[in-house]
């Protein structure tokens, strides 16, 4: 008997807090980092540098400008970053259509 093939998780995908900023931001055209912050619950630091792993895999571009003479970081989900997401949203769907129940 054949046994199924687990398909690959992406792990980098995977990972909660990058998958949390990737979703949220699947969900909005942009937030700026304060506005992720509040919605994600993770930390300045942890923000920061998932932040930075997104934008150096281009799953994410940052644009900057100036608010109340303060410089506000915006990001947004690229385009590389929607067809990761897509690939990943298709691979969970294929692993959680293969669970009993």
């Amino acid at each position: 008997m054949l046994q199924p093939i687990i398909p690959e998780i992406d792990a980098f995908l995977h990972e909660p807090a990058r998958l949390r900023v990737l979703a949220f931001l699947a969900m909005v055209d942009a937030a700026d980092f304060m506005h992720l912050l509040r919605q994600t619950g993770l930390s300045r630091g942890n923000l920061s540098v998932q932040m930075t792993k997104l934008e150096d895999a281009e799953l994410v571009d940052a644009s900057k400008r100036e608010v109340d003479g303060r410089l506000r970081t915006a990001y947004a989900l690229s385009p590389k970053g929607v067809n990761a997401l897509r690939g990943y949203k298709a691979t969970m769907e294929e692993i959680l259509a293969a669970l009993p129940g």
